[in-house]
């Protein structure tokens, strides 16, 4: 809900109706990659973590969740002052700065509740479970995705700044209520954690020996280059429907609907065969090339004037997603070390976060460079669109460089394989 209110409401709200430049509302939904390379560090200390009431992971998923709610709850403050309804004149940069800060709270919220919820997801699966565990936690997010997107959609419609108040206001409410509801019960409390923690390894040790793991910095590469590929449109697919498209606020939101049903469709898959042992990094080059047509479908949409093949790319660019996903954190959470859970995924978590947050604030720096520059439209009377096609062209590129960097990973596999025969 927070993801879709974020990457996808807000920032158009933003962009088209109160008129901030996409490049500022890109850094700011980008601000989290300030703490996402914290998260190693979060998982290290929810592994080694000691409290009164034995519990590792539940005290970081409950400071997660006051950040969020905390960041969800200013917000409406924010946008009244960025829409101009307040009684004291204000400089727009007060705005700017307070939606900055809101953005803050709420991504180290999810940086920190994600990193914990994972680590203790392995916890308590066994590993031949673990590829199902991660379909089910995937297809519980984008479930959410699809509800609020279709909730919002239909709340804000017809859009008014005080209606997106309220419904910023009841986000805040409802993602704590939800997340006090996840921890209920799940970690159980070992008081042995009370013990001393001197023989604990302090997080250089720990970092230094799960990257001289089973090729875990080759790993985290790939993960990065490929969340970089299908990440610099997050912040760009709505505006583009509308500025280029002429599509409403309530039918760009339905955009979020749509990439979060092709993600829902990938994690399935990636799910089913995972289970039966297919090879994780396989499935995740897999989705790299399926992103490829997706994002020509896009680009394809603007001159052709067809709403359809915009919603089918954003289809595809999700299914393709979802198989990336899927299989990085698989391959994280099978190779993960016992009491090194906590780290592993929380150096994926970085990765992925890192990567997010920077081909983010990238796309919109992009398309607003673009857009200023005065390069010639590439397509006929809509100088604007130049921009938008530009990032999604970088990204097809992306992903062609990420399908050959995963090549080694599948030929070690094959290697294994051939030597255990």
């Amino acid at each position: 809900m927070a993801t879709v209110l974020l990457v996808g409401t807000l920032n158009r709200v933003m962009i088209v109706e109160l008129g901030v430049p996409s490049s500022i509302v890109a850094v700011m939904i980008a601000l989290p990659l300030l703490v996402a390379p914290f998260r190693a560090l979060i998982g290290f200390r929810s592994d080694t973590h000691r409290s009164a009431l034995g519990w590792r992971r539940v005290p970081f998923m409950w400071y997660g969740s006051l950040l969020q709610f905390g960041g969800l709850a200013i917000m409406p403050f924010v946008l009244l002052v960025l829409a101009g309804n307040n009684a004291i004149a204000t400089p727009p940069i007060v705005g700017q700065l307070g939606a900055g800060l809101a953005f803050l709270l709420v991504g180290a919220g999810l940086h920190t509740t994600q990193t914990a919820g994972l680590a203790l997801a392995t916890d308590l699966a066994p590993g031949d479970t673990q590829p199902r565990v991660v379909g089910l936690m995937y297809v519980m997010l984008l479930v959410g995705m699809i509800v609020s997107a279709l909730a919002f959609g239909a709340l804000l419609s017809p859009y008014s700044h005080e209606r997106l108040v309220r419904v910023t206001q009841g986000a805040a409410v409802i993602t704590l209520a939800l997340n006090v509801v996840s921890m209920w019960k799940q970690e159980a409390r070992d008081r042995t954690r009370l013990a001393d923690s001197s023989t604990d390894p302090t997080f250089a040790e720990s970092w230094r020996a799960f990257s001289n793991g089973d090729h875990a910095v080759r790993r985290l590469v790939a993960t990065g280059l490929g969340t970089m590929a299908f990440s610099m449109q997050d912040v760009l697919l709505e505006p583009y429907g509308g500025q280029v498209l002429a599509l409403s606020v309530s039918s760009t939101t339905l955009l979020t609907a749509s990439l979060s049903f092709g993600g829902l469709a990938g994690f399935l898959l990636a799910s089913r065969v995972l289970s039966r042992g297919g090879d994780a990094f396989r499935m995740a080059s897999m989705g790299a090339l399926i992103g490829i047509p997706g994002f020509g479908l896009v680009i394809a949409a603007a001159p052709l004037h067809l709403t359809a093949l915009f919603f089918l790319g954003t289809l595809c660019i999700g299914f393709g997603g979802g198989l990336l996903g899927h299989g990085t954190l698989t391959a994280t959470m099978n190779s993960a070390p016992e009491q090194q859970r906590g780290l592993a995924l929380g150096a994926w978590g970085a990765v992925q976060a890192s990567a997010v947050g920077l081909a983010v604030a990238l796309g919109g720096v992009v398309r607003d460079f673009i857009a200023g520059a005065n390069v010639p439209s590439l397509i006929s009377g809509k100088p604007v669109a130049t921009g938008y096609l530009v990032v999604y062209g970088i990204e097809i590129a992306l992903l062609c460089i990420t399908t050959v960097a995963m090549m080694p990973l599948l030929s070690r596999v094959r290697g294994r394989r051939a030597v255990a025969a």
